[in-house]
């Protein structure tokens, strides 16, 4: 299983971008995926993330000015940044945690993306 992250980019404080990481691969199933960033110099950390039963969870950073939604027919996770800021430049990876299928076994699985690079300058 693979996830491939896009729309990252350059962008004023204020403005928005909107964030994807579509799943790919065979006999798999996805529980939870979620977002995560790292800055210059600092620790990766969640953002948000959504699970299986419909619930997410933010980072109190995020609270507010992100968004994450999920479609799960494509095994895709979706963030929308609003009301972006100088703080929230960082490298954002997807994260992916699910089941994967090899004839009766149930084999789970952790994945994360390559990363996008989402930077916050005027």
């Amino acid at each position: 299983v693979q996830l491939q992250a896009s729309g990252g980019g350059l962008v004023q404080p204020g403005g928005s971008l909107r964030l994807s990481c579509a799943a790919s691969g065979s006999n798999f199933g996805i529980n939870d995926m979620g977002w995560y960033r790292q800055a210059p110099g600092k620790q990766r950390e969640l953002v948000a993330n959504s699970f299986s039963d419909g619930s997410t969870i933010g980072a109190d950073s995020v609270k507010g000015r992100f968004s994450i939604s999920r479609d799960n027919a494509a095994n895709t996770v979706y963030l929308q940044m609003n009301s972006l800021s100088l703080e929230d430049t960082a490298v954002y990876y997807c994260k992916a945690y699910g089941v994967r299928r090899s004839g009766a076994l149930r084999l789970p699985f952790t994945v994360w993306g390559r990363g996008t690079l989402v930077t916050v300058s005027s």
